[in-house]
């Protein structure tokens, strides 16, 4: 098929080149990713985006470099015989082969760009497009989220949800990603989106459906003191997830919060919800409303005009529910647990707290002292275990190492300190934000700090001297190392948020 002499021009001979060029190398790229099995996200961002991008130029400057061509000849024309419209004549030879060359193009490019188009969007709304694209910027979530109960739920599912005006936000939102990751301008960490966050009722809800009886739950804690044998202490506690009887469903227990029946409304100056001062229950049934104000920080003008009402939903507890950094206490105890760390080798757990009690500044940095700092700590407090466990030790370093960047990315200023989980109390107030005692209403009702309402101990102590629950009741706490009665008085992050092991 001969072409039409408006094509030979250098603007529609480049385009045509470009658009061949890029277009074998999709279906390169295509089958080696496809039949071969190869690929990485940067691959599928040349492939679906980058070189479609680069196709679709190709093919506009066909038309343009036409355009151009015509129109010089038609001023030609003009200037020896006037304006004249263009005329398309399919009995004309020249005029069929353009006209079927123009059809069999758009049709072909109709077709190829609807699978492109499909293929680009299904790429950017995988895992590895969002964890690993941009890998100094999402390690910390990508990371942490493969080690969650969540890691076979695609990122979509909870940060975008169902629904097209939700979909063009979250791509609205990744072009100034997209411009802050390219000029380096995003800060560290990356925050929590915790004002523009989609309300759970809308994603986690999908799945977690509130109308689901919840019922109690059985949970297992295995912590490790820093003596010479790493005792382990243990605790069962029944967590009050839900009532005792199923007829009664969300009407008792933790999950009381989200009972349809009840509205539940907070609010704070804060970012992160860390310090809530100002706190409203409402019946929705029968109108019951109740104002409770921290006593400790009691509320005043300048904070009614900064803070806004936030209604309670999941997120407010469950805050990293696939995104969790626990830890260096914790890390180290599940570390020891599944064994990546001798338990054996005596004050293992010291030594442990001892390498990772400072911040550092880089990955190599922290491989370089976490060995240094346990080797020093044998070699100077205890030689004699350094040399019968040379082995041991040289292995646990590397479990240590490996639980430390599980959790801590320095590149990223990202730990557990610098995104606080509300699910709990220990290394941050979670619960005790709200239930601390001091938050109470003017004719003295008191959200209370009894940890009974939430969970009750049936069993705990060292694994030599267990003390387990008569049935039916609960065990007072007792902490692992006596300090009296200062656990009652005092909230366990006024120690353990500085790692006290």
């Amino acid at each position: 098929m001969k072409l039409p002499k408006s094509f030979y021009n250098w603007t529609s001979i480049l385009g045509a080149s470009i658009a061949v060029l890029t277009f074998f190398l999709i279906v390169f790229f295509f089958v080696i990713s496809v039949i071969f099995n190869q690929g990485s996200s940067y691959m599928g961002l040349i492939t679906y985006i980058v070189l479609p991008s680069l196709l679709v130029l190709g093919m506009i400057l066909i038309p343009i470099g036409m355009l151009i061509q015509i129109r010089n000849k038609n001023k030609q024309i003009f200037l020896i015989e006037g304006k004249k419209w263009p005329k398309v004549d399919l009995n004309d030879q020249h005029h069929r082969n353009a006209f079927t060359l123009f059809v069999v193009v758009s049709f072909l490019f109709l077709f190829f760009t609807s699978i492109g188009s499909y293929e680009a969007f299904r790429y950017s709304e995988s895992v590895p497009f969002c964890g690993t694209l941009c890998h100094n910027v999402m390690e910390p979530e990508y990371v942490t989220y493969q080690n969650s109960a969540h890691a076979k739920v695609a990122c979509v599912e909870c940060h975008v949800g169902e629904g097209a005006d939700w979909y063009m936000r979250s791509k609205l939102s990744g072009l100034y990603q997209v411009y802050a990751v390219t000029t380096n301008n995003y800060p560290k960490p990356i925050p929590t989106p915790v004002a523009n966050l989609r309300p759970a009722r809308e994603t986690c809800e999908e799945c977690h459906w509130p109308q689901k009886f919840y019922p109690k739950r059985m949970h297992t804690r295995r912590h490790y003191l820093t003596d010479e044998k790493n005792t382990e202490w243990q605790i069962k506690q029944v967590m009050n997830i839900g009532s005792d009887h199923e007829s009664k469903h969300y009407t008792e227990g933790i999950h009381w919060h989200i009972n349809p029946n009840v509205k539940v409304e907070f609010k704070s100056t804060d970012d992160k919800n860390e310090f809530i001062q100002w706190v409203k229950y409402t019946n929705i049934k029968t109108g019951e409303e109740h104002v409770f104000e921290d006593q400790m920080m009691p509320p005043d003008s300048a904070f009614f005009a900064d803070s806004k009402t936030h209604t309670m939903d999941c997120m407010d507890c469950h805050n990293r529910p696939s995104h969790r950094y626990l830890s260096p206490p914790k890390y180290i105890d599940d570390a020891i647990s599944n064994e990546s760390v001798d338990v054996k080798i005596p004050y293992i757990k010291l030594a442990s707290m001892e390498a990772l009690k400072d911040v550092y500044s880089t990955n190599d940095s922290a491989d370089y002292f976490i060995q240094k700092k346990v080797t020093d700590f044998y070699q100077e407090n205890h030689p004699e275990v350094l040399t019968s466990f040379d082995k041991e030790i040289a292995k646990s370093i590397e479990g240590i190492k490996l639980a430390y960047h599980e959790n801590t990315f320095p590149k990223m200023n990202a730990r557990w300190d610098a995104y606080p989980n509300h699910q709990g109390h220990k290394e941050s107030q979670g619960c005790f934000r709200c239930h601390d005692d001091n938050h109470t209403t003017s004719d003295g009702r008191v959200i209370s700090k009894d940890c009974n309402l939430c969970h009750s101990i049936v069993m705990e102590g060292r694994t030599d001297s267990l003390q387990y629950a008569v049935t039916g009741k609960s065990l007072e706490f007792k902490h692992p190392v006596d300090i009296g009665t200062q656990w009652k008085d005092y909230s366990c992050v006024d120690c353990h948020a500085y790692l006290y092991p």
